[in-house]
């Protein structure tokens, strides 16, 4: 059984970094696919990140390319995500996900959600 469980969300003023970590288990790391997807308050949910389990190639939403770097560590399971000039906007739930296939699957399963808040 898939588990992911995501630590590290907070409180951070506007131009401060967090760092997001995604605890996964019950599936072999080879063969899915790690990202990040987060939904605010009355938006839609968007995708954020991931990082392939081929080949490591990484994929950023537009609205984070540049400010957030997503990394993994296979040999624990864990995923990161590195967020620096964070800015209001940013404020969202932020789940941890697992696709099959590619990074643009359809989603398999995804955490709880940690909260990051990003005040002005």
């Amino acid at each position: 059984q898939v588990q992911l469980v995501e630590s590290g969300g907070g409180l951070v003023q506007a131009g401060g970094s967090l760092r997001l970590s995604c605890t996964a288990s019950g599936f072999t790391a080879d063969y899915f696919h790690i990202g990040w997807l987060r939904q605010a308050p009355g938006k839609e949910r968007e995708g954020v990140s991931c990082i392939s389990s081929t080949d490591s190639s990484t994929y950023y939403s537009d609205s984070v390319k540049g400010r957030f770097t997503i990394s993994r560590d296979k040999a624990k399971n864990m995923v990161y995500l590195q967020m620096n000039s964070l800015k209001p906007e940013d404020t969202a739930v932020y789940y941890c996900t697992v696709r099959r296939g590619s990074c643009f699957a359809e989603l398999y399963s995804s955490g709880q959600g940690t909260q990051v808040t990003v005040s002005s």
